[in-house]
């Protein structure tokens, strides 16, 4: 990708810690540059320091040290009212005395528009949301997908150059979530605005995002495309934050160029991508995806023996849990379509994956 020139960002952070006590740092020294027009999505597991990053640029929270600048003013001392961005939460936190168009037509008054403007835009953002039917309706009256839209629409109609996103779509069952994304999406291509969107679950952010920032106790720990977190993770944080992983334990062997060979701890070899930074002798993770891992193949640089323990039917593949490579929950997932009806519970396997599809990272605790 090309390199972004300081005219393309729109929000930078720039050494920003953030600390309640003084003492626990629950962001660590930021540094984020967001670009104009891109889909940016804060993903972590909770406590990791994502809404509190969130909340800083809205406004709602403090930075402890640093700066945060939009475009080339900073926002260290600009109250919340006058950043010039739309809020979406996941309460909706609309008024429910007021009805939908008042709800929309709030933020714009507040701003001093006149009437005529004002109808005119709540017009215009609740065609967007495809809500025009319902301008004389009370949030009360409406479902909870419709009154995320109405939050949606409020965040855009005073059209800001950014929107902030926590956890929205967070309090809707999945089917509807997943709807919802799309939209959400499709809006984001259509507007052209800034999104930073808040999440924990995962495959939300790689469903929606530009790029995705993972974080973890209080840091990024990669800033990628969603393609390149889920296929080249830098750290094991991050190959077990996205997706489904196989970890494996071993110690590295030898290292030539950006391959190695690492042993297991039940003597078996396995080549790999070496990423991680370790000396011949020190331990290390390794990681594969079970999409990747092909059964009764011969052509691979890296073949094992494994054990079936278990099918686990999911529609459209299956999860094939064995014992393998020193690991009694090592999993395969296999499209239905090619699956060999008469593998049954207990039959020995060959299955291999090529060295590509293996990366060495950092070691973690056993235990964990």
């Amino acid at each position: 990708m090309a390199e972004t020139s300081a005219s393309d960002i729109l929000v930078r952070f720039k050494n920003v810690q953030k600390s309640y006590d003084g003492e626990t740092l629950i962001v660590k020294d930021l540094n984020l540059d967001i670009r104009k027009g891109e889909f940016l999505t804060l993903l972590g597991p909770s406590g990791s320091g994502k809404t509190t990053s969130l909340m800083m640029l809205a406004g709602f929270e403090t930075p402890t040290a640093g700066e945060i600048m939009l475009g080339e003013r900073s926002l260290n001392r600009v109250p919340p009212h006058k950043r010039d961005i739309g809020m979406v939460f996941q309460n909706y936190a609309l008024f429910p005395h007021m009805t939908v168009a008042e709800n929309l037509a709030f933020p714009l008054k507040v701003r001093g528009m006149d009437k005529t403007d004002v109808t005119e835009r709540v017009k215009r953002a609740l065609s967007m949301v495809q809500l025009d039917k319902f301008a004389n309706r009370y949030p009360g009256q409406m479902s909870g997908g419709q009154q995320q839209r109405v939050a949606l629409a409020r965040a855009l109609v005073f059209e800001p150059q950014l929107v902030l996103m926590d956890e929205p779509l967070g309090a809707l069952d999945k089917q509807l979530r997943e709807h919802m994304q799309m939209e959400i999406k499709h809006l984001h291509e259509r507007l052209g605005v800034t999104v930073v969107y808040v999440t924990h679950d995962q495959s939300e952010a790689l469903t929606m995002s530009d790029r995705v920032a993972v974080f973890h106790q209080g840091e990024i720990q990669q800033i990628d495309s969603p393609q390149n977190l889920y296929e080249h993770p830098r750290n094991t944080f991050v190959a077990n934050f996205i997706g489904e992983n196989n970890r494996l334990h071993g110690k590295l062997l030898s290292r030539e160029g950006d391959r190695c060979t690492v042993g297991l701890e039940n003597g078996e070899r396995v080549e790999a991508m070496a990423i991680h930074d370790a000396a011949p002798g020190a331990p290390v993770s390794l990681s594969i995806r079970p999409e990747r891992i092909n059964l009764n193949v011969q052509q691979e640089q890296n073949r094992f023996s494994g054990r079936i323990r278990e099918f686990i039917y999911l529609g459209d593949h299956v999860r094939i849990r064995l014992e393998a490579c020193g690991n009694s929950s090592f999993i395969i997932k296999q499209p239905i379509a090619t699956l060999d009806p008469k593998l049954s519970v207990g039959d020995v396997v060959s299955l291999g994956w090529n060295v590509e599809h293996v990366r060495a990272l950092d070691p973690v605790a056993v235990a964990e």
